[in-house]
């Protein structure tokens, strides 16, 4: 393995574009993008009829190549990693384009086959979203690969001469495309597919999708209903979503595609055939969703270059919240820990039926509460939310993301307008995490007075519906407005307790509402 200083860069040398990322693994073993950069060069549309790729393309790729050195090199990287796939694999003067893209920029640059590519492509992309098992899709300009995975770990692999630029040009010659041209390309999809042995997909499976395409079309679709996380990792598409994309982008010209908005200019001429080889895919597949991923080929093989195990989804969710809150200077992770095991006893007697996922967003929301007081104290929930919603956190879908990001944006307040992500939570997800922000602020609360004291402990007393707690503070501590939220949300009532207690009377004895009166406890 690579020592932690040391970044890798990734160079490759696809059909449509050519990309460079340099990445740094960071102390809780997640991989940190520092730098890349990104050009179109379109290598499967510079292929004459003798299957050579023209030297024109060749001057652009070393260009491209020279200038992503330059990227590695700014960026600290200590080792470069370029690979080759489609376009040069299978042009006919493959070796002389090795050899002048090697001399000229003095970087020794591998031709992987698409079975490699398919390996890759799974390890980068499945490494950070919460899936299990289903199917892998990658959809460049020259080809299609696939990979079947069960329990996160990969079991077969495809690559078909399927890629965005490759049908377009062999299938959709009208602009736009004719229905008998869309209806030739579906079928040839599918019957590729079949021909392969392609099995659909088991009933609890589901299908991710990587490369320029898929990322494109989830781009286009996030723009038309302002869709409020920014980033793709972690982007759902439903397939009657990916069906209406699919249908929009058939219906217009080329010239009229430059305009859609979330679309890159450069994969106007080949969105179109790249959408109709995902519907098809996922109609012969049987997908009902696909999972949009963010990273893909380069993040894989700087995950195999540095011996990296595909992890669990639990490891990469926690490895991420972790590294994103180190990463703020008002973060403590004894605080945080604390925090997360005073957060978990309150729910667990306040409300013990909380699904297992919402209990999983408590932890995380514990955890990450602090990062906001690095921007402003005094609105440091709002902050952490956003931080938190905008942050690029591997192992979680946007919903998840959102959760977690509502529930910090939710404490402190009885009633107020909800943050814009929470469009992605259901009205059930909403009333459960006003249930949760009002655990998390009264656990901050007493970690806040009880640091360093005997710890609070907590029990729910059946007979008068009241979780009570003794905060391990010797006096009485009453904070009204959380109390009163508490009641509101959880429908129990909160009783606070110092330390010192005469049975089941604190020395200060309680009112009706819980409040003390001063008074010691009186003798018999």
């Amino acid at each position: 393995m690579l020592a932690l200083e040391s970044p890798l860069a990734v160079i490759d040398i696809g059909s449509n574009s050519a990309r460079i990322a340099v990445l740094r693994l960071d102390s809780s073993g997640q991989l940190d993008i520092i730098a890349d950069a990104r050009t179109s060069l379109q290598l499967a549309r510079h292929i004459d009829a003798r299957g050579r790729i023209e030297a024109s393309a060749i001057t652009d790729a070393v260009a491209a190549v020279r200038d992503f050195r330059a990227v590695a090199a700014a960026a600290g990287a200590q080792r470069i990693v370029a690979v080759a796939t489609a376009a040069i694999r299978t042009a006919t003067n493959r070796d002389s384009v090795l050899a002048k893209l090697e001399a000229d920029t003095g970087l020794e640059i591998k031709v992987i086959d698409g079975e490699e590519e398919a390996r890759y492509a799974f390890l980068g992309a499945v490494h950070g979203l919460p899936i299990d098992t289903g199917y892998l899709i990658d959809v460049g300009g020259g080809s299609f690969e696939l990979a079947y995975f069960e329990r996160r770990r990969a079991l077969r692999w495809w690559t078909f001469e399927l890629g965005a630029l490759v049908v377009t040009d062999q299938f959709l010659a009208s602009d736009p495309p004719r229905a008998s041209e869309i209806a030739a390309l579906r079928d040839h999809v599918t019957q590729t597919l079949s021909d392969a042995g392609v099995p659909v997909l088991p009933e609890d499976g589901g299908m991710v999708g990587t490369g320029g395409t898929v990322r494109n079309l989830a781009k286009i679709h996030m723009r038309s209903v302002a869709h409020p996380i920014a980033r793709v990792d972690g982007y759902v598409l439903q397939r009657r979503e990916v069906r209406d994309l699919t249908s929009r982008l058939t219906s217009r010209s080329g010239t009229s595609l430059r305009t859609v908005p979330g679309l890159s200019t450069d994969r106007a001429d080949s969105i179109a055939g790249g959408a109709l080889v995902v519907i098809a895919a996922m109609e012969a597949l049987g997908a009902r969703n696909l999972m949009v991923s963010g990273h893909g080929l380069r993040e894989g093989i700087a995950l195999a270059e540095l011996n990296l195990p595909l992890p669990e989804v639990w490891q990469v969710r926690r490895g991420s919240v972790a590294a994103l809150a180190s990463r703020f200077s008002t973060w403590d992770e004894r605080r945080a820990a604390r925090r997360v095991e005073m957060s978990r006893a309150i729910l667990g007697v306040a409300d013990p039926t909380m699904p297992a996922d919402m209990r999983e967003v408590l932890d995380h929301a514990a955890t990450l509460l602090d990062v906001g007081q690095s921007i402003n104290y005094y609105d440091r929930w709002t902050h952490a939310a956003g931080v938190t919603a905008s942050a690029d956190l591997q192992g979680f879908a946007h919903r998840e993301v959102a959760l977690i990001a509502t529930t910090l944006a939710r404490l402190g307040k009885a009633r107020s307008n909800l943050p814009r992500y929470a469009r992605l939570c259901t009205r059930d997800d909403i009333k459960r995490i006003d249930r949760l922000a009002v655990i998390l602020e009264l656990a901050d609360e007493l970690d806040r007075r009880v640091n360093g004291g005997g710890p609070p402990t907590f029990r729910y007393d059946e007979r008068r519906n009241r979780v009570v707690v003794t905060t391990g503070l010797p006096y009485t501590w009453q904070p009204e407005d959380l109390t009163r939220r508490f009641r509101t949300r959880l429908g129990r009532t909160l009783s606070l307790r110092p330390t010192e207690t005469v049975g089941d009377r604190t020395k200060g004895a309680e009112t009706p509402n819980g409040r003390s009166t001063g008074r010691g406890p009186r003798r018999a």
